[in-house]
């Protein structure tokens, strides 16, 4: 069965870290784009980062930009997102998604979440992540 299995997520205090990861079950993400976006209460969901197939290349939304990383290791299948320097404003769910994309995964990330650019993506199941003191 092809899927996506997240891990991660949790509480943590104003200033701490987090790792979230994204592992693909029935299918390699060797032609996969793969993004995290996240859905804060009340809120529409956010591209936070993505990492492209072929050249390794990433994208950073400015609000994470610098504190968030995202790295893939091919070998295990797996995606992580780690998260620095959290912020009270970093609550939410967060999700992977998958993709089948080799260009620059950034042109899937516009400012404004566009469903239609992760069509037939698959997804993670979502980790809440909670930053309070």
């Amino acid at each position: 069965q092809e899927q996506l299995v997240q891990s991660g997520g949790g509480s943590v205090q104003p200033g701490g870290s987090l790792t979230l990861s994204c592992a693909a079950s029935g299918f390699t993400l060797d032609y996969y784009a793969v993004g995290w976006f996240r859905q804060a209460p009340g809120k529409e969901l956010e591209g936070v980062s993505c990492i492209s197939s072929t050249d390794g290349t990433t994208y950073y939304a400015d609000s994470t930009k610098g504190r968030f990383t995202i790295s893939k290791d091919a070998v295990k299948n797996i995606v992580y997102l780690r998260l620095d320097s959290l912020e009270s404003e970093d609550t939410a769910v967060y999700y992977c998604g998958a993709r089948v994309f080799t260009g620059s995964c950034s042109a899937l990330m516009p400012s404004t979440y566009d469903p239609g650019r992760w069509h037939r993506a698959y997804w993670g199941q979502g980790a809440q992540v909670t930053v309070s003191s």
